[in-house]
Protein backbone atom coordinates (compact mmCIF):
# COMPACT_ATOMS: atom_id res chain seq x y z
CA UNK A 1 0.00 0.00 0.00
CA UNK A 2 0.83 3.48 -0.39
CA UNK A 3 3.01 5.66 1.98
CA UNK A 4 0.08 7.82 2.69
CA UNK A 5 -3.61 7.85 2.35
CA UNK A 6 -5.00 9.65 -0.53
CA UNK A 7 -6.40 12.94 1.36
CA UNK A 8 -9.58 13.74 -0.08
CA UNK A 9 -10.44 9.79 1.15
CA UNK A 10 -13.14 7.53 -0.29
CA UNK A 11 -15.78 8.93 1.93
CA UNK A 12 -15.74 12.34 -0.11
CA UNK A 13 -15.45 10.75 -3.72
CA UNK A 14 -16.16 7.18 -3.29
CA UNK A 15 -13.63 4.24 -3.70
CA UNK A 16 -11.01 4.06 -6.60
CA UNK A 17 -10.09 1.57 -9.33
CA UNK A 18 -6.58 1.31 -11.10
CA UNK A 19 -7.07 -0.81 -14.35
CA UNK A 20 -3.97 -2.64 -15.66
CA UNK A 21 -4.24 -4.16 -19.27
CA UNK A 22 -1.67 -6.83 -20.42
CA UNK A 23 -3.05 -7.02 -23.88
CA UNK A 24 -3.12 -10.72 -25.14
CA UNK A 25 -1.88 -12.38 -22.24
CA UNK A 26 -3.70 -15.84 -21.42
CA UNK A 27 -4.39 -16.46 -18.23
CA UNK A 28 -3.11 -19.93 -18.32
CA UNK A 29 0.50 -18.45 -18.76
CA UNK A 30 0.47 -17.07 -15.62
CA UNK A 31 -1.28 -19.75 -13.76
CA UNK A 32 0.86 -22.35 -14.28
CA UNK A 33 4.30 -20.95 -13.10
CA UNK A 34 3.39 -19.36 -10.09
CA UNK A 35 7.79 -19.93 -9.34
CA UNK A 36 7.68 -17.74 -12.04
CA UNK A 37 4.78 -15.17 -11.62
CA UNK A 38 4.62 -14.65 -7.73
CA UNK A 39 3.05 -11.01 -7.96
CA UNK A 40 0.46 -12.44 -9.96
CA UNK A 41 0.18 -15.79 -8.20
CA UNK A 42 0.05 -13.49 -4.79
CA UNK A 43 -2.93 -11.25 -6.53
CA UNK A 44 -5.01 -14.56 -7.06
CA UNK A 45 -4.57 -16.02 -3.62
CA UNK A 46 -5.72 -12.77 -2.08
CA UNK A 47 -8.29 -11.67 -4.34
CA UNK A 48 -9.83 -13.58 -7.53
CA UNK A 49 -8.50 -14.66 -10.32
CA UNK A 50 -9.83 -16.51 -13.74
CA UNK A 51 -9.84 -17.12 -17.40
CA UNK A 52 -11.98 -15.13 -19.08
CA UNK A 53 -13.49 -15.19 -22.71
CA UNK A 54 -12.82 -12.34 -25.30
CA UNK A 55 -15.07 -11.30 -27.71
CA UNK A 56 -16.03 -12.42 -31.98
CA UNK A 57 -13.59 -11.95 -33.49
CA UNK A 58 -10.92 -11.28 -30.77
CA UNK A 59 -8.54 -8.90 -32.57
CA UNK A 60 -7.33 -6.00 -30.52
CA UNK A 61 -9.19 -3.26 -32.83
CA UNK A 62 -12.30 -4.87 -31.54
CA UNK A 63 -11.60 -6.15 -28.58
CA UNK A 64 -10.49 -3.06 -26.44
CA UNK A 65 -13.27 -1.06 -27.35
CA UNK A 66 -15.63 -3.39 -25.94
CA UNK A 67 -13.87 -4.01 -22.96
CA UNK A 68 -13.99 -0.20 -22.02
CA UNK A 69 -18.05 0.72 -23.03
CA UNK A 70 -19.34 -3.23 -22.05
CA UNK A 71 -20.77 -3.15 -25.04
CA UNK A 72 -20.76 -5.69 -28.33
CA UNK A 73 -19.19 -4.31 -31.49
CA UNK A 74 -23.12 -3.77 -32.83
CA UNK A 75 -22.49 -1.04 -30.43
CA UNK A 76 -19.01 0.52 -30.69
CA UNK A 77 -19.24 0.60 -34.45
CA UNK A 78 -15.70 -1.02 -34.24
CA UNK A 79 -15.28 -4.90 -35.94
CA UNK A 80 -11.71 -5.08 -36.06
CA UNK A 81 -8.63 -3.51 -37.71
CA UNK A 82 -9.79 -2.53 -40.50
CA UNK A 83 -13.58 -1.84 -41.29
CA UNK A 84 -15.95 -1.34 -44.49
CA UNK A 85 -17.84 1.73 -44.83
CA UNK A 86 -21.67 1.93 -44.81
CA UNK A 87 -22.78 0.96 -48.02
CA UNK A 88 -19.61 0.78 -49.54
CA UNK A 89 -16.48 -1.18 -50.78
CA UNK A 90 -14.60 1.60 -49.09
CA UNK A 91 -12.58 0.48 -45.75
CA UNK A 92 -10.95 2.39 -42.85
CA UNK A 93 -8.83 1.84 -40.18
CA UNK A 94 -11.01 2.47 -36.55
CA UNK A 95 -9.67 5.14 -34.61
CA UNK A 96 -11.17 6.28 -31.30
CA UNK A 97 -13.52 8.87 -32.56
CA UNK A 98 -14.86 5.75 -34.42
CA UNK A 99 -15.88 4.05 -31.20
CA UNK A 100 -19.55 5.18 -30.95
CA UNK A 101 -20.51 3.66 -27.29
CA UNK A 102 -19.62 5.50 -24.01
CA UNK A 103 -16.30 4.66 -22.87
CA UNK A 104 -15.97 3.52 -18.61
CA UNK A 105 -13.93 6.30 -18.35
CA UNK A 106 -16.59 9.36 -19.19
CA UNK A 107 -19.30 7.42 -16.73
CA UNK A 108 -16.71 8.44 -14.25
CA UNK A 109 -16.09 12.12 -15.09
CA UNK A 110 -19.65 12.06 -16.19
CA UNK A 111 -20.52 11.27 -11.98
CA UNK A 112 -17.53 14.39 -11.24
CA UNK A 113 -14.77 11.99 -10.65
CA UNK A 114 -11.27 12.16 -12.25
CA UNK A 115 -10.03 9.31 -14.68
CA UNK A 116 -6.22 9.17 -15.81
CA UNK A 117 -6.38 7.23 -19.33
CA UNK A 118 -2.81 6.08 -20.70
CA UNK A 119 -1.99 4.13 -23.84
CA UNK A 120 -5.96 2.57 -24.36
CA UNK A 121 -5.46 0.83 -27.96
CA UNK A 122 -7.88 2.51 -29.97
CA UNK A 123 -8.48 6.10 -28.33
CA UNK A 124 -6.17 8.59 -30.83
CA UNK A 125 -6.76 11.35 -30.68
CA UNK A 126 -6.89 11.67 -27.13
CA UNK A 127 -9.72 12.85 -25.44
CA UNK A 128 -9.57 16.41 -24.07
CA UNK A 129 -11.94 16.27 -21.34
CA UNK A 130 -10.68 13.70 -19.11
CA UNK A 131 -8.08 14.53 -16.47
CA UNK A 132 -4.97 13.21 -18.86
CA UNK A 133 -4.62 10.85 -21.09
CA UNK A 134 -2.11 9.72 -24.12
CA UNK A 135 -3.74 7.45 -26.91
CA UNK A 136 -2.36 4.28 -27.47
CA UNK A 137 -1.95 2.11 -30.44
CA UNK A 138 -2.67 3.30 -33.87
CA UNK A 139 -1.60 6.81 -32.89
CA UNK A 140 1.43 8.27 -35.01
CA UNK A 141 3.49 9.90 -31.64
CA UNK A 142 3.50 11.30 -28.39
CA UNK A 143 3.15 14.94 -29.54
CA UNK A 144 -0.42 14.01 -31.48
CA UNK A 145 -0.78 11.53 -28.91
CA UNK A 146 -0.72 13.30 -25.29
CA UNK A 147 -3.94 15.17 -24.06
CA UNK A 148 -1.46 18.52 -23.16
CA UNK A 149 1.90 19.53 -23.24
CA UNK A 150 3.07 19.22 -19.88
CA UNK A 151 2.15 14.85 -20.35
CA UNK A 152 3.86 14.74 -23.74
CA UNK A 153 7.05 16.94 -22.24
CA UNK A 154 7.46 14.44 -19.48
CA UNK A 155 6.67 11.06 -21.64
CA UNK A 156 8.93 12.55 -24.10
CA UNK A 157 12.03 12.43 -21.16
CA UNK A 158 11.35 9.02 -20.09
CA UNK A 159 11.88 7.71 -24.34
CA UNK A 160 8.28 6.66 -23.82
CA UNK A 161 7.05 4.78 -27.19
CA UNK A 162 3.81 4.21 -28.05
CA UNK A 163 4.22 1.14 -29.16
CA UNK A 164 7.16 -1.93 -29.50
CA UNK A 165 8.87 -2.05 -32.98
CA UNK A 166 7.12 -5.04 -34.57
CA UNK A 167 9.30 -5.14 -37.42
CA UNK A 168 11.83 -6.05 -35.28
CA UNK A 169 10.26 -9.42 -34.67
CA UNK A 170 10.40 -10.35 -38.81
CA UNK A 171 14.00 -10.68 -38.13
CA UNK A 172 15.24 -14.08 -37.88
CA UNK A 173 17.12 -13.06 -35.12
CA UNK A 174 15.48 -11.61 -32.14
CA UNK A 175 17.46 -10.13 -29.94
CA UNK A 176 16.92 -6.98 -31.43
CA UNK A 177 13.02 -6.90 -30.80
CA UNK A 178 13.72 -8.28 -27.62
CA UNK A 179 15.82 -5.67 -26.60
CA UNK A 180 13.06 -3.03 -28.01
CA UNK A 181 9.89 -4.91 -26.01
CA UNK A 182 11.86 -4.32 -22.80
CA UNK A 183 12.94 -0.93 -23.43
CA UNK A 184 9.04 0.17 -24.34
CA UNK A 185 8.23 -2.05 -21.07
CA UNK A 186 10.53 -0.35 -19.14
CA UNK A 187 9.22 2.95 -20.19
CA UNK A 188 5.61 2.21 -19.78
CA UNK A 189 5.53 0.78 -16.41
CA UNK A 190 8.07 4.01 -15.09
CA UNK A 191 4.78 6.23 -16.53
CA UNK A 192 2.44 4.34 -15.02
CA UNK A 193 4.71 4.30 -11.39
CA UNK A 194 4.55 8.13 -11.85
CA UNK A 195 1.06 8.72 -12.38
CA UNK A 196 0.05 5.81 -9.54
CA UNK A 197 2.48 8.11 -6.93
CA UNK A 198 0.31 11.52 -8.37
CA UNK A 199 -2.46 9.76 -6.99
CA UNK A 200 -5.02 12.17 -8.03
CA UNK A 201 -6.89 10.07 -10.09
CA UNK A 202 -10.43 8.07 -9.16
CA UNK A 203 -9.77 5.27 -12.23
CA UNK A 204 -6.37 4.69 -13.64
CA UNK A 205 -6.52 2.79 -16.98
CA UNK A 206 -3.60 2.33 -18.48
CA UNK A 207 -2.32 -0.94 -21.07
CA UNK A 208 0.63 -2.54 -21.39
CA UNK A 209 0.47 -3.88 -24.92
CA UNK A 210 3.43 -4.80 -25.47
CA UNK A 211 3.10 -8.15 -24.14
CA UNK A 212 0.98 -8.70 -27.21
CA UNK A 213 3.87 -8.04 -29.75
CA UNK A 214 6.23 -10.56 -27.76
CA UNK A 215 3.63 -13.11 -27.78
CA UNK A 216 3.29 -12.92 -31.60
CA UNK A 217 6.77 -13.56 -31.96
CA UNK A 218 8.05 -15.56 -29.25
CA UNK A 219 4.78 -17.56 -27.63
CA UNK A 220 5.91 -20.67 -29.87
CA UNK A 221 9.26 -20.65 -27.95
CA UNK A 222 7.40 -20.78 -24.87
CA UNK A 223 5.03 -23.60 -25.69
CA UNK A 224 7.66 -25.55 -27.89
CA UNK A 225 10.67 -25.05 -25.74
CA UNK A 226 11.96 -23.01 -28.68
CA UNK A 227 15.51 -20.96 -29.17
CA UNK A 228 13.57 -17.82 -27.44
CA UNK A 229 11.63 -20.00 -24.54
CA UNK A 230 13.73 -17.82 -21.28
CA UNK A 231 13.76 -14.45 -22.90
CA UNK A 232 10.23 -14.76 -23.11
CA UNK A 233 10.14 -16.06 -19.74
CA UNK A 234 12.77 -13.45 -18.65
CA UNK A 235 10.12 -10.58 -20.14
CA UNK A 236 6.89 -12.14 -18.47
CA UNK A 237 8.93 -11.74 -15.27
CA UNK A 238 9.59 -8.45 -15.09
CA UNK A 239 6.08 -7.73 -15.94
CA UNK A 240 5.16 -9.65 -12.70
CA UNK A 241 7.73 -7.43 -11.00
CA UNK A 242 5.90 -4.48 -12.13
CA UNK A 243 2.77 -5.41 -11.71
CA UNK A 244 4.30 -6.25 -7.72
CA UNK A 245 5.66 -2.63 -7.50
CA UNK A 246 2.14 -1.26 -8.97
CA UNK A 247 -0.02 -3.01 -6.27
CA UNK A 248 2.08 -1.73 -3.37
CA UNK A 249 2.06 1.96 -4.68
CA UNK A 250 -1.60 1.86 -4.18
CA UNK A 251 -3.58 3.55 -1.64
CA UNK A 252 -6.52 1.28 0.53
CA UNK A 253 -8.91 2.64 -1.39
CA UNK A 254 -7.90 1.82 -4.53
CA UNK A 255 -8.68 -2.01 -5.94
CA UNK A 256 -6.62 -3.12 -8.57
CA UNK A 257 -8.02 -5.02 -11.72
CA UNK A 258 -5.55 -6.42 -14.23
CA UNK A 259 -6.72 -7.65 -17.58
CA UNK A 260 -6.31 -9.02 -21.32
CA UNK A 261 -8.71 -8.60 -23.59
CA UNK A 262 -7.98 -11.91 -25.30
CA UNK A 263 -5.96 -15.23 -25.07
CA UNK A 264 -2.98 -16.71 -27.21
CA UNK A 265 -2.23 -19.67 -29.13
CA UNK A 266 0.79 -21.20 -31.14
CA UNK A 267 0.77 -20.35 -34.77
CA UNK A 268 2.13 -22.58 -37.32
CA UNK A 269 0.12 -21.10 -40.53
CA UNK A 270 -1.14 -18.03 -42.42
CA UNK A 271 -4.66 -19.02 -44.09
CA UNK A 272 -5.57 -16.40 -46.71
CA UNK A 273 -9.04 -16.71 -46.48
CA UNK A 274 -9.65 -14.04 -49.86
CA UNK A 275 -7.21 -16.93 -51.72
CA UNK A 276 -9.25 -19.78 -51.00
CA UNK A 277 -12.55 -17.80 -52.03
CA UNK A 278 -11.29 -17.05 -54.95
CA UNK A 279 -10.29 -20.54 -55.56
CA UNK A 280 -13.80 -21.56 -54.43
CA UNK A 281 -15.59 -19.58 -56.77
CA UNK A 282 -17.01 -17.46 -54.23
CA UNK A 283 -14.31 -13.95 -55.06
CA UNK A 284 -13.34 -12.86 -58.17
CA UNK A 285 -12.06 -9.37 -59.83
CA UNK A 286 -12.67 -6.45 -62.38
CA UNK A 287 -9.10 -7.37 -63.34
CA UNK A 288 -5.36 -8.91 -62.74
CA UNK A 289 -4.10 -5.76 -61.15
CA UNK A 290 -6.22 -5.80 -57.71
CA UNK A 291 -5.43 -4.65 -54.07
CA UNK A 292 -8.59 -3.51 -52.25
CA UNK A 293 -12.21 -4.25 -51.51
CA UNK A 294 -13.27 -1.78 -54.24
CA UNK A 295 -11.18 -4.00 -56.79
CA UNK A 296 -13.88 -6.90 -56.44
CA UNK A 297 -15.60 -8.20 -59.67
CA UNK A 298 -19.89 -7.48 -59.53
CA UNK A 299 -19.88 -11.70 -59.79
CA UNK A 300 -18.63 -12.11 -56.08
CA UNK A 301 -20.61 -13.90 -53.98
CA UNK A 302 -18.54 -13.20 -50.84
CA UNK A 303 -15.41 -11.76 -49.22
CA UNK A 304 -13.10 -11.48 -46.16
CA UNK A 305 -11.72 -8.81 -43.91
CA UNK A 306 -9.39 -9.85 -41.27
CA UNK A 307 -9.45 -11.71 -38.67
CA UNK A 308 -11.68 -14.27 -40.17
CA UNK A 309 -14.71 -12.19 -40.57
CA UNK A 310 -16.37 -13.44 -43.80
CA UNK A 311 -19.38 -10.80 -45.57
CA UNK A 312 -21.78 -11.97 -48.34
CA UNK A 313 -21.99 -9.68 -51.21
CA UNK A 314 -25.28 -8.45 -50.60
CA UNK A 315 -28.00 -6.52 -52.93
CA UNK A 316 -28.90 -3.53 -51.23
CA UNK A 317 -25.98 -3.49 -48.98
CA UNK A 318 -23.00 -3.56 -50.60
CA UNK A 319 -22.84 -1.20 -53.67
CA UNK A 320 -23.14 -3.94 -56.69
CA UNK A 321 -24.56 -7.09 -54.67
CA UNK A 322 -24.71 -9.92 -56.32
CA UNK A 323 -26.86 -12.06 -53.15
CA UNK A 324 -30.41 -11.13 -53.41
CA UNK A 325 -31.86 -10.77 -50.28
CA UNK A 326 -34.01 -13.49 -50.75
CA UNK A 327 -31.48 -16.06 -50.69
CA UNK A 328 -28.94 -14.46 -47.95
CA UNK A 329 -30.06 -17.54 -45.47
CA UNK A 330 -29.49 -20.39 -48.47
CA UNK A 331 -25.91 -18.95 -49.27
CA UNK A 332 -24.80 -17.76 -45.92
CA UNK A 333 -25.21 -21.33 -45.09
CA UNK A 334 -23.44 -22.82 -47.76
CA UNK A 335 -20.49 -20.55 -47.12
CA UNK A 336 -20.66 -21.49 -43.67
CA UNK A 337 -20.57 -25.07 -44.70
CA UNK A 338 -17.57 -24.46 -46.40
CA UNK A 339 -15.79 -22.71 -44.10
CA UNK A 340 -16.39 -25.27 -41.74
CA UNK A 341 -15.09 -28.05 -44.11
CA UNK A 342 -12.03 -26.31 -44.79
CA UNK A 343 -8.92 -28.61 -44.18
CA UNK A 344 -5.34 -27.38 -43.52
CA UNK A 345 -2.27 -29.06 -45.37
CA UNK A 346 -2.13 -31.89 -43.21
CA UNK A 347 -5.83 -32.51 -43.50
CA UNK A 348 -6.58 -31.42 -40.32
CA UNK A 349 -9.50 -28.80 -39.67
CA UNK A 350 -8.98 -25.06 -39.69
CA UNK A 351 -11.34 -23.45 -38.04
CA UNK A 352 -12.97 -24.42 -34.66
CA UNK A 353 -16.59 -22.84 -35.34
CA UNK A 354 -18.28 -20.18 -37.30
CA UNK A 355 -20.23 -17.63 -35.46
CA UNK A 356 -23.39 -16.24 -37.38
CA UNK A 357 -23.87 -12.49 -37.65
CA UNK A 358 -27.07 -12.29 -35.33
CA UNK A 359 -25.39 -14.35 -32.06
CA UNK A 360 -22.50 -11.98 -31.83
CA UNK A 361 -24.01 -8.69 -32.72
CA UNK A 362 -26.68 -6.19 -32.05
CA UNK A 363 -26.61 -2.29 -32.28
CA UNK A 364 -27.06 0.42 -34.60
CA UNK A 365 -23.92 -0.34 -36.33
CA UNK A 366 -24.79 -3.91 -37.49
CA UNK A 367 -24.58 -2.53 -40.77
CA UNK A 368 -21.34 -3.14 -41.45
CA UNK A 369 -20.99 -6.61 -39.47
CA UNK A 370 -19.36 -9.44 -40.79
CA UNK A 371 -21.72 -12.04 -41.80
CA UNK A 372 -20.20 -14.83 -40.40
CA UNK A 373 -16.80 -14.88 -38.26
CA UNK A 374 -14.66 -18.21 -38.00
CA UNK A 375 -12.89 -18.57 -34.65
CA UNK A 376 -9.25 -20.45 -35.83
CA UNK A 377 -8.58 -24.29 -34.91
CA UNK A 378 -5.26 -24.19 -32.69
CA UNK A 379 -2.67 -22.74 -35.49
CA UNK A 380 -4.39 -21.51 -38.24
CA UNK A 381 -4.22 -17.53 -38.36
CA UNK A 382 -6.85 -16.40 -40.38
CA UNK A 383 -5.67 -13.58 -43.04
CA UNK A 384 -7.41 -11.41 -45.82
CA UNK A 385 -5.88 -9.32 -48.46
CA UNK A 386 -6.67 -8.54 -51.43
CA UNK A 387 -3.53 -8.65 -53.51
CA UNK A 388 -3.66 -12.13 -54.45
CA UNK A 389 -1.28 -15.39 -52.69
CA UNK A 390 0.49 -18.14 -54.26
CA UNK A 391 -0.88 -20.29 -51.88
CA UNK A 392 -4.23 -20.61 -49.09
CA UNK A 393 -1.57 -21.99 -46.54
CA UNK A 394 1.73 -20.29 -45.86
CA UNK A 395 4.06 -19.84 -42.70
CA UNK A 396 5.25 -16.22 -41.77
CA UNK A 397 7.17 -14.78 -38.75
CA UNK A 398 5.10 -15.43 -35.72
CA UNK A 399 4.20 -18.26 -34.17
CA UNK A 400 1.76 -16.59 -31.53
CA UNK A 401 -2.08 -15.65 -32.73
CA UNK A 402 -5.01 -14.67 -30.67
CA UNK A 403 -7.29 -17.06 -29.13
CA UNK A 404 -11.30 -16.19 -27.97
CA UNK A 405 -10.76 -18.65 -24.87
CA UNK A 406 -7.84 -17.80 -22.11
CA UNK A 407 -7.93 -14.15 -21.59
CA UNK A 408 -6.90 -13.14 -18.08
CA UNK A 409 -9.05 -11.02 -14.97
CA UNK A 410 -7.36 -10.59 -11.29
CA UNK A 411 -9.42 -8.21 -9.29
CA UNK A 412 -7.83 -7.50 -5.70
CA UNK A 413 -10.69 -7.98 -4.01
CA UNK A 414 -11.52 -11.77 -2.62
CA UNK A 415 -15.46 -11.14 -3.18
CA UNK A 416 -15.50 -10.55 -6.92
CA UNK A 417 -16.34 -14.05 -8.99
CA UNK A 418 -14.65 -14.90 -11.86
CA UNK A 419 -16.69 -17.55 -13.20
CA UNK A 420 -18.33 -17.61 -16.90
CA UNK A 421 -16.67 -13.85 -17.40
CA UNK A 422 -16.22 -12.06 -20.63
CA UNK A 423 -14.92 -7.94 -21.34
CA UNK A 424 -18.32 -6.99 -21.39
CA UNK A 425 -18.38 -7.75 -17.52
CA UNK A 426 -15.71 -5.35 -16.80
CA UNK A 427 -16.98 -2.02 -17.76
CA UNK A 428 -20.23 -2.38 -14.94
CA UNK A 429 -17.72 -3.74 -12.59
CA UNK A 430 -15.45 -1.28 -12.22
CA UNK A 431 -18.38 1.29 -11.93
CA UNK A 432 -19.73 -0.90 -8.90
CA UNK A 433 -16.29 -1.31 -7.57
CA UNK A 434 -16.28 2.56 -7.65
CA UNK A 435 -19.71 2.94 -6.51
CA UNK A 436 -20.78 4.82 -9.81
CA UNK A 437 -24.21 4.79 -10.37
CA UNK A 438 -25.25 2.87 -14.22
CA UNK A 439 -28.19 1.45 -15.96
CA UNK A 440 -27.20 -2.10 -16.30
CA UNK A 441 -29.81 -2.34 -19.18
CA UNK A 442 -26.59 0.07 -20.46
CA UNK A 443 -24.56 -3.01 -21.06
CA UNK A 444 -23.75 -6.60 -22.32
CA UNK A 445 -22.31 -7.77 -19.68
CA UNK A 446 -22.66 -7.74 -15.83
CA UNK A 447 -20.80 -6.74 -12.75
CA UNK A 448 -19.04 -9.39 -11.00
CA UNK A 449 -19.25 -7.70 -7.82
Amino acid sequence: MGLFDRIRGSSDDGPRVAFVGIDGVPYSLLKEHPDRFPNFARLADEGSSGAIDSIVPPESSACWPSLTTGVNPGETGVYGFQDRETGSYDTYVPMGKDVQATRVWDRVTDAGRDATVLNVPVTFPPQRDVQRMVSGFLSPGIEQAASDADLAEYLESIDYQIDADAKLGHQEDKSEFIENAHATLDARYEAFSHYFAEDDWDLFFGVFMTTDRVNHFLYGDYANDGEYKEEFFAFYEKVDEYIGKLREQLADDVTLVVASDHGFMTERYEVHCNEWLEREGWLSYEDADHEDLADISDETTAYSLIPGRFYLNLEGREPRGSVPQEDYHEVRDELKEAIENLEGPDGERVVERVVEQEDAFEGEHDLIAPDLVAIPATGFDLKAGFGGSEDVFSTGPRNGMHSFENATLYVDDPDVEVRDVDLFDLAPTILDLMDVEYDAAEFDGRSLV
